[in-house]
């Protein structure tokens, strides 16, 4: 499974700001692209990660909260309840962080990595995170949703626990 590089902004790349299409099926190449989005995960220290991120056009992604993994082509929202504010960031806005403020509480659905549906409730950093990856799909960057003041450049070794979630 090889890593594969991740599009930042500044490649100028419409990908990240276009919405993406549905998968018609969930087949061996879509597990395959499920697989290689996990290692490319992993190996950026990232939380989440949408398909556009690696150029790839399709409704599909994946997740690592609390050491369990999610992979979900297509995903929906199906319920968002609450509010948490916390900072964010981006793999393809690597340096950057900000506060977004999201539903506390998500239910989603989509098709796992052997075309079933399945549907997924979390709080916290899942919901945060499942919510920041379906925004991707649909060619949205967290820098359009943060809190008015709150953008701001971070090191390179985070410092900070604020910091250090900023992969996701």
């Amino acid at each position: 499974m090889p890593v594969l590089p991740i599009v930042i902004t500044e490649d100028h790349n419409d990908i990240l700001t276009s919405k993406a299409s549905r998968v018609p099926r969930v087949d061996d190449g879509i597990r395959k692209l499920m697989d290689d989005m996990v290692e490319t995960m992993f190996a950026a220290n990232g939380v989440g990660l949408a398909a556009p991120q690696v150029n790839v056009g399709l409704r599909v992604i994946v997740l690592r909260v609390e050491n369990q993994i999610y992979q979900l082509a297509n995903p929906e929202m199906v319920r968002c309840d609450g509010d948490q504010t916390g900072f964010e960031g981006c793999l393809s806005i690597p340096g950057w962080v900000g506060e977004v403020t999201r539903c506390e509480r998500v239910v989603a659905k989509g098709l796992n990595r052997h075309g079933k549906e399945v549907r997924i409730k979390g709080n916290g950093l899942l919901a945060r995170a499942i919510q920041h990856e379906i925004d991707h799909i649909d060619g949205i960057l967290f820098t359009t949703r943060i809190n008015e003041g709150t953008l701001r450049e971070v090191s390179k070794e985070p410092e900070t626990e604020e910091a250090a979630v900023s992969g996701v």
